[in-house]
C-alpha cells in the first residue's frame, strides 16, 4: 500500500469488517487520519477531457504538445503539467509505427460464395529445380466451384506481378467480388491495395497465425503438393509451368473431387451457371464424407452462411 488512495481503502476495510474505530485502523495501517478524511477539491475535468479526445481523434498522430497548442487557439489554456496528466489517464499516447506501410483490408466475418466467382483465394507455394534453386507458385482457387482460376510459377513473384496476373484471370473469367489472402508482404504491398481500388475488389486479409481462415486455397495446395510437386522432379522453370498447366487441366476437367459429389469443378462450374440462368441457386451436392452420427451444430455451420473468424 502506497498511494495514499490504497491506504484510505484499507481503513475503510479494516472500519467495515472489525468493526473497530477510524483512529484504530489508522494506527494498524501506519497513516494519518487527516490524509484519511482528506477529499480534492480538484475541478470536475469531463469537459476538457472529451475535447482533449475528440481532438485525439481527428489528429491521431499529435502528441499532448501539440495538442496543447490546439487547445489554446480553441480558448481552453491549462497547465502543461495538468494537460500532460490527464493525456495519459486517457491513454491517448502515439504509439510508434512498426515497419512499413500495408494494405489493411477487411476483418469481418466472410459470406460463404453463393456463385462462381464470388470470392477467389489466393496462397503461395515454393518447390525447388533439381539443381537446388527455389522457385514459387502463386495459386488462385475458386472458393464456390473449386476450379483453380491460375497457376503462376516463377523464380519471384511481387505484388505487381500479382496483380498482372489476376488482370489476366479476370479477362479470362470475370471479377470477383471478393479475394482471400494471408499477410504475406507480396499481398498487402500497395501494388495489391492500387490494384483492388482500382478493380473495386474488396479484399479480406486472414488474421495472423490463422492460415485455417485460408482453408479452400490451404486444401488445394496440400492436393497440389501431393499429387503433382512430390510427384514431379523440374529440370527448369519452362519444365514446372507445362506440368502445372498441365496438372491444372487435369483437376479442373477431369479429377472428381469430393466436396462436390465427385464431379469435376468445371462441371459443376457448368451446372450451376445453367442453374443461374434458370432462376435458381445450384444444388450442393453429396460429398463422399460419411454423414455424421449426431446433427452438426449451428453455431458457424454453413446453415449460417458465414465462416466465423477467430484470433
Amino acid at each position: 500500500m502506497v498511494t495514499p488512495a490504497a491506504r484510505r481503502e484499507a481503513v475503510a476495510h479494516l472500519r467495515s469488517s472489525f468493526e473497530v474505530s477510524q483512529r484504530r485502523a489508522c494506527r494498524v495501517v501506519g497513516v494519518g487520519r487527516t490524509s484519511v478524511r482528506y477529499r480534492h477539491r480538484r475541478p470536475d475535468d469531463r469537459q476538457l477531457r472529451e475535447r482533449l479526445r475528440l481532438l485525439a481523434c481527428e489528429r491521431r498522430r499529435f502528441g499532448y504538445r501539440r495538442l496543447q497548442v490546439m487547445l489554446r487557439r480553441s480558448g481552453v489554456h491549462m497547465n502543461h503539467k495538468k494537460l500532460r496528466r490527464l493525456y495519459a489517464e486517457e491513454r491517448l499516447q502515439v504509439r510508434r509505427r512498426g515497419g512499413r506501410k500495408r494494405a489493411l483490408g477487411t476483418r469481418a466475418p466472410m459470406p460463404l460464395p453463393q456463385s462462381p466467382n464470388q470470392r477467389w483465394s489466393l496462397d503461395f507455394v515454393s518447390d525447388a529445380f533439381s539443381d537446388g534453386r527455389r522457385f514459387r507458385i502463386l495459386a488462385v482457387v475458386d472458393d464456390f466451384t473449386r476450379e483453380c482460376v491460375a497457376l503462376v510459377a516463377d523464380t519471384s513473384l511481387s505484388g505487381a506481378r500479382v496483380a498482372r496476373e489476376l488482370d489476366a484471370a479476370i479477362a479470362a473469367r470475370a471479377r470477383p467480388l471478393m479475394c482471400v489472402s494471408d499477410n504475406g508482404t507480396e499481398l498487402t504491398s500497395m501494388a495489391i491495395l492500387r490494384w483492388s481500388q482500382e478493380r473495386r475488389v474488396e479484399w479480406h486479409y486472414i488474421a495472423p497465425g490463422k492460415p485455417q481462415q485460408n482453408a479452400f486455397a490451404e486444401s488445394f495446395i496440400g492436393r497440389l503438393r501431393d499429387e503433382c510437386l512430390n510427384e514431379t522432379l523440374f529440370s527448369s522453370l519452362a519444365h514446372a509451368r507445362a506440368d502445372l498447366a498441365a496438372w491444372r487441366n487435369d483437376y479442373n476437367s477431369v479429377r472428381p473431387h469430393s466436396a462436390l459429389g465427385n464431379i469435376t469443378p468445371a462441371a459443376y462450374a457448368d451446372l450451376s451457371a445453367s442453374a443461374m440462368q434458370r432462376g435458381g441457386a445450384p444444388e450442393q451436392p453429396e460429398g463422399s464424407a460419411p454423414r455424421p452420427v449426431a446433427p452438426p451444430s449451428q453455431t458457424g455451420s454453413n446453415h449460417e452462411q458465414t465462416l466465423p473468424m477467430t484470433g
